[in-house]
């Protein structure tokens, strides 16, 4: 694999030059984004279905993909996990894993109607939203929701508080929206939108509603801000950015969408480099590469290597941050993998 020259500084002037009077091929490179990949959430709700699988035995059955990349969910499926849509495809009594995007309190009462072992995989960033959700309910607020309809994470977020909450998919649905007192609204948004978009939802809301709250900290995920910020900054020195992620990732569709809107002249979004066109290069000297949060580190490896063989074999790493959280697994499945250790360590 290719040596990765690690910089926190852009480099320019990659454009053809004269050497001795003669005129030099232009110099490809990657600017290879950081962070990139696997969020916390997505590697803990990853492990989950892997330690399931490894204490309970084939199958487990995984409500809704566990993270929204097909590469994962192939992968996890040859181990054993069988992935369904809805609590009643599980049989009677087995265990299910519900992914990182959270569900509704009405999925969790279904699962226990069936007598199933539920082990809840929510990211620990998308339960928070949910908690606020059911407090300003509680209070007796309207909920303006920023998100995605029909995203997973919304509908689950929603479900917390159906009569308090409504949808607001973006700017232009902000005249939609309807208030009982306009003192008393308060605005959620989904963890993997985009910022810029997401700060002028807000911002129109805030024209209509003053009084508008917001909430107590940050919904959207800081994976999703990370990766959109380094985007931002490779963004206007790229001929092309090429983003790893699945079409039905929210925050990796994004990452094209901040790419473009930030100044790159083209962006694609790839589930793996054998997608990448070889007319996407042409011309080209400088391709950004970047992936979302439900990505692995070796689909990215693989994108560089297929770049490498077409000329760009020069990689400089772009860093604007350093991720180091992560999360415990459910509690539910901590508990039982413990009871396990004990019996062998008994035995």
């Amino acid at each position: 694999m290719h040596d990765l020259c690690r910089t926190s500084r852009r480099r320019r002037g990659a454009g053809a030059g004269t050497y001795h009077g003669r005129v030099t091929e232009p110099r490809k490179r990657v600017l290879l984004a950081k962070p990139r990949g696997y969020c916390a959430g997505v590697d803990r709700a990853v492990q989950t279905v892997e330690e399931a699988l490894k204490l309970y035995g084939a199958p487990v059955y995984v409500r809704k993909q566990i993270v929204h990349n097909k590469h994962v969910v192939s992968t996890l499926e040859a181990r054993g996990a069988i992935f369904v849509e809805e609590n009643y495809e599980v049989p009677e009594g087995s265990t299910v894993v519900f992914s990182a995007h959270g569900v509704a309190p009405e999925v969790h009462e279904q699962a226990r109607e069936r007598n199933l072992k539920a082990i809840d995989a929510t990211c620990p960033l998308v339960t928070k939203v949910h908690h606020e959700a059911k407090r300003f309910a509680a209070e007796d607020y309207d909920i303006l929701l920023i998100g995605h309809e029909g995203h997973e994470e919304v509908i689950g977020t929603a479900g917390e508080a159906p009569a308090h909450i409504q949808l607001v998919d973006g700017p232009d649905d902000v005249d939609n929206v309807v208030v009982r007192d306009p003192a008393k609204v308060v605005w959620l948004s989904q963890t993997t939108l985009s910022v810029d978009e997401t700060m002028e939802t807000v911002a129109r809301l805030k024209t209509r509603l003053p009084l508008l709250q917001s909430p107590p900290s940050d919904d959207i995920c800081y994976a999703t801000s990370n990766r959109q910020h380094v985007i931002k900054e490779i963004a206007p020195d790229c001929d092309v950015v090429i983003v790893v992620g699945s079409t039905n990732s929210s925050n990796s569709v994004r990452l094209v969408e901040v790419a473009l809107g930030a100044g790159a002249r083209a962006g694609h979004l790839v589930d793996y480099a054998s997608e990448i066109q070889d007319e996407w290069l042409d011309g080209a000297t400088t391709v950004g590469v970047s992936s979302g949060a439900s990505v692995p580190e070796d689909l990215v490896m693989e994108v560089l290597a297929h770049l490498a063989d077409r000329g760009f074999g020069e990689v400089t790493e772009y860093t604007t941050a350093e991720e180091r959280l992560t999360f415990s697994l459910p509690q539910e499945l901590r508990r039982d993998m413990k009871a396990a250790a004990a019996a062998r360590a008994a035995s």
